[in-house]
């Protein structure tokens, strides 16, 4: 058993180059996926504005997909926020 849990935990753990490829990775999946909409809106290619736009349209993104946190500290959007039966601002 203690074999076991020794394996999964050292199999979660991910080296420091690890780490920098899958941000690195990330990183070209935002310039592809929001670099052409921040050259539209007349970013220079590849200037320090255009990775901003980038960043900053990729975390817009982020927030509506999974919601504004919660004051409380909870994740995601409240279920007031969905309106149900009585509207949304019951």
């Amino acid at each position: 058993m203690t074999v076991c849990i020794g394996a999964l935990l050292l199999a979660g753990c991910t080296t420091p180059q690890q780490r920098a490829a899958s941000a690195q990775a990330e990183m070209d999946r935002m310039m592809v996926v929001y670099g052409p909409a921040c050259s539209r809106l007349g970013y220079p290619s590849n200037s320090d504005s255009w990775r901003n736009c980038v960043l900053q349209l990729s975390a817009r993104d982020d927030l509506q997909r999974y919601g504004y946190p919660h004051f409380y500290g909870g994740v995601g959007r409240s279920h007031w926020s969905l309106g149900g039966y009585w509207g949304p601002y019951w």
